[in-house]
């Protein structure tokens, strides 16, 4: 057989750039979203502009990412379906698209005429290049390098739009960040767990590094270095931590009429953190994207905490 026809490559090489994942591109909105930035239309397209360079950025490492992988992801019981993984898409071809992608998009920002969104964009791929690479299979490192990323995301909200970014804005940003990778790492954890018991390599001869290896699916090196219970302390101590902060943000804000929707904000965002952590004990987790796109109590409660919140904000 002949290779395959250009458009029969299209569908997977979209698959293969996660449309799901650009749903964490959004946190671009966040900074001007709280500083009431968003009823300018020249913000909103900026941050438009930084969502779509984003998006770009994002495939692009996905696709490295992918065929870097793809021995390993192809003994993956999920990942083994990916395009790249599956045969569907040719490694070479993601791998000419991923670099294209990458380079462009720090590039192109250039036409938006803000350097600092370029540096932004240029440290980005530059840390998920280097997580794809190396930091991936460095405990700890793993988790600060994933929650950086997404920082970066928030803070170029920030920067593109022109707003101040707040240190509270920063610290629950960077926390909910730590929460979600932690969360993921330990359902990843859970999932290679034999018989499914958490915790169950905490004790004895589990602990031998080379039994922990024959456990836990070879996909995820650093997860070796994991248990669950220190997982959860550190889930336990992202979560109270953001809680006490966004509680400081929301009662310390300026009185007046508005300022008790920020404090009854604080209902559906400690809501949205505890059910959050219900749906990681439970086995959820290894992919948060899901979690957003299908659990319908967490989405009611994410959209009561935007209503409040921009009702205190824009009101």
């Amino acid at each position: 057989m002949g290779p395959r026809p250009l458009p029969l490559r299209v569908l997977p090489l979209l698959r293969a750039c996660r449309p799901r994942q650009w749903l964490k591109n959004l946190l671009v909105f966040a900074a001007p979203g709280t500083a009431g930035a968003l009823g300018d239309p020249r913000t909103l397209l900026l941050c438009a502009a930084a969502f779509v360079l984003f998006c770009a950025a994002a495939s692009g490492t996905y696709l490295l990412n992918d065929v870097r992988d793809l021995h390993r992801d192809r003994e993956h019981p999920r990942k083994r379906h990916r395009p790249v993984a599956s045969g569907e898409l040719p490694a070479p071809v993601a791998a000419t698209a991923g670099a294209v992608l990458t380079a462009t998009a720090p590039l192109a920002s250039l036409a938006l005429g803000n350097w600092r969104l370029t540096l932004l964009l240029t440290v980005y791929v530059l840390l998920t290049l280097a997580y794809t690479h190396l930091l991936k299979d460095v405990v700890v490192c793993d988790l600060v390098a994933v929650a950086s990323c997404h920082v970066l995301r928030a803070v170029a909200g920030g920067i593109v739009a022109g707003v101040e970014l707040t240190s509270w804005f920063v610290i629950v940003v960077s926390l909910a960040a730590l929460l979600v990778v932690v969360g993921k790492r330990e359902a990843e954890l859970r999932l290679h767990l034999p018989d499914g018991e958490p915790g169950a390599q905490d004790d004895g001869p589990r602990n031998d590094p080379r039994e922990r290896e024959r456990e836990v699916h070879p996909t995820r090196a650093a997860l070796l270095g994991y248990t669950t219970s220190y997982l959860s302390q550190m889930r336990t101590i992202a979560s109270g931590a953001m809680i006490v902060t966004y509680c400081l943000w929301a009662l310390e804000q300026d009185g007046g009429p508005h300022s008790v929707f920020h404090a009854v904000s604080i209902v559906p965002f400690v809501m949205f953190v505890l059910r959050y952590n219900l749906l990681v004990d439970r086995g959820a987790g290894e992919e948060p994207e899901e979690i957003a796109l299908g659990d319908r109590p967490l989405q009611l409660v994410l959209a009561a905490l935007a209503l409040l919140v921009g009702l205190g904000i824009y009101l």
